[in-house]
């Protein structure tokens, strides 16, 4: 093969390369880099060009995989809630089960998705309505609460729960002690699902060993 072949068959797979964009900086990875930096710094003070020293790329690269920083915020906080909204639908189907089951495990799962989606979950519980994709977060997120107190509200007609409690400060204390796991909880420390049992424990059965 002349040396003229070689160089054209390089060019043909560095060609090949680039069409299929550059190794580790995918819309994931840019995602990833973008919802640390939020968290670090936040959403405000992150800007492009540093999202862009952080990937080690060009910000006309950053812009290939999305058209703007608050698009990375909508995509960031959309993977945080989904998950929720997964959850909640997993619940709902339970239809022979009672209240009080599906929101343990309603507890459960989670406390699994805050543990597997924990830097996106951290964003989303920052968020505080500057931007119409804040305001959009905080939307889904009162639908969600409305939901949590909508099963703390038949299971107290069901008799599991006490008829003194107010059920949407019980479904905000519950999920304020889920949400709390984002201040100390680390992916590297692993056992998502015994920590899922821990917290339900906690919320429906306290402390306190039985008699």
């Amino acid at each position: 093969m002349s040396s003229m072949e070689e160089t054209f068959g390089l060019l043909i797979e560095q060609a090949a390369r680039t069409r299929r964009g550059r190794p580790g900086h995918d819309l994931e990875a840019v995602l990833t880099a973008a919802v640390q930096l939020f968290n670090e710094r936040g959403y405000d003070a992150t800007s492009m060009d540093d999202l862009a020293r952080r990937l080690k790329i060009t910000k006309s690269s950053v812009y290939h995989h999305v058209r703007s920083k608050q698009e990375l915020l909508r995509l960031a906080v959309n993977h945080a809630l989904d998950g929720l909204d997964d959850a909640m639908a997993q619940v709902q189907g339970m239809t022979e089960a009672t209240a009080l089951e599906r929101l343990e495990k309603l507890i459960e799962l989670s406390v699994v998705v805050l543990a597997q989606r924990l830097p996106y979950v951290t964003l989303l519980l920052r968020v505080r309505g500057n931007t119409d994709v804040e305001t959009e977060a905080l939307f889904r997120r009162r639908v969600f609460d409305q939901q949590v107190t909508a099963l703390v509200r038949q299971a107290q007609a069901e008799g599991a729960i006490r008829a003194d409690v107010d059920p949407p400060t019980a479904a905000r204390l519950v999920f304020g002690m889920v949400n709390s796991l984002i201040e100390w909880y680390s992916p590297e420390r692993g056992g998502a699902d015994e920590l899922a049992v821990t917290v339900s424990a906690l919320a429906f059965h306290g402390l306190r060993t039985r008699q």
